[in-house]
């Protein structure tokens, strides 16, 4: 049905290294796999298996899940677009963390994968559109910065010259082409 590799760190594996959990539900367990440094995972190449068809409409999504947290989505694969290389975004642990008993298991990380209706996901990559999110903030902020070294006050209006968004503007195509080591602090 489907594979996976965690690149620099697994031979591919099949869905025989997960365990069914539901008709459409896998889970692997970050124990069995690599045990509690989960977080060093920081990425999965998923991919549907030549033999496996899904349903039209359908995908096969990702999830993470810290020890006692919800699980959360990390992106998606279709026929259209059989394999990806998502980010895995662990979320902080939560829940009261205690010892285990004898006889329980041991709370872990997860990684679940779902065959679910495509139009219930919100994007077929988080991450991308999570980097593309923290670029405009960031250069928002740049802009914002160099404003108020410019602006006065009047009243209750900040004032700024009517050319700052070109000097701004000029300002940043400049230290882009001097350093294009620049724009990639932009980026995280």
């Amino acid at each position: 049905m489907f594979g996976v590799v965690f690149p620099n760190r697994s031979f591919p594996m099949d869905i025989s290294s997960f365990t069914q959990i539901g008709t459409f539900h896998w889970v692997l367990d970050m124990n069995t796999f690599i045990g509690e440094a989960y977080h060093q995972i920081r990425e999965i190449c998923i991919f549907l298996l030549n033999s496996f068809t899904l349903p039209p409409g359908k995908a096969l999504a990702v999830y993470v899940q810290s020890p006692g947290s919800p699980f959360v989505f990390c992106g998606a694969v279709t026929l259209q677009r059989p394999s990806a290389v998502l980010s895995l975004m662990w979320p902080e642990p939560g829940g009261q963390m205690q010892l285990p008993s004898p006889d329980s298991a041991t709370p872990s990380a997860k990684i679940g994968v779902s065959v679910e209706d495509l139009t219930s996901l919100p994007s077929l990559d988080v991450a991308a559109e999570k980097k593309i999110e923290r670029l405009a903030l960031k250069v928002g902020e740049n802009l914002f910065n160099f404003m108020q070294s410019f602006c006065g006050v009047d009243g209750s209006k900040l004032v700024v010259p009517m050319d700052i968004l070109d000097r701004w503007f000029k300002k940043f195509q400049e230290k882009a082409k001097r350093d294009p080591d620049h724009l990639k602090g932009f980026v995280l």
